[in-house]
């Protein structure tokens, strides 16, 4: 994957969004690196790559941060690895659409970690909102922009 060239690195254990990944990164003809740490199928396509790292809990973050430059395209919900793209001058985006900036970072971080110390004290959490229609359409909208973006920018 050349440093210039638009890419899409994808933190797949528990991505809602690969087919909509697939389908965009298709149109635009823009390679996808799917990451896990388990054997999640994938498209038999040359454009698509697997890569299985080991069950570590941070390997697949650690993978995906070190390759991430401004010409990559992060998809994960996990803050700490949207964190480190956005230092990394990546674009990020959540499954849901929702993109990770230099400006909206530190708040992101700052309530992630105040809800695992209510949760460490006891308190009683919900889970995260559950995935919608609308999620899965920005989504869609959100990561052809992105990849526009970055075409034209190159």
């Amino acid at each position: 994957m050349s440093e210039n060239t638009p890419h899409i690195l994808v933190d797949a254990d528990a991505c809602p969004v690969k087919e909509e990944i697939y389908k965009v990164a298709f149109r635009h003809e823009t390679p996808v690196t799917v990451v896990s740490n388990g054997g999640i199928r994938i498209p038999d396509h040359p454009l698509i790559q697997r890569v299985v790292v080991p069950a570590d809990p941070d390997a697949a973050d650690d993978w995906i941060a070190e390759r991430a430059n401004a010409k990559s395209v992060i998809i994960t919900a996990d803050i700490l690895l949207a964190e480190r793209g956005v230092n990394a001058d990546a674009t990020v985006l959540a499954p849901t659409g929702k993109p990770f900036t230099k400006d909206s970072i530190g708040s992101a971080v700052a309530t992630r970690n105040l809800m695992a110390e209510l949760r460490v004290g006891g308190d009683q959490m919900g889970g995260p909102s559950a995935f919608k229609k609308e999620d899965r359409s920005r989504f869609l909208q959100a990561l052809d922009t992105a990849l526009v973006r970055l075409k034209a920018a190159s």
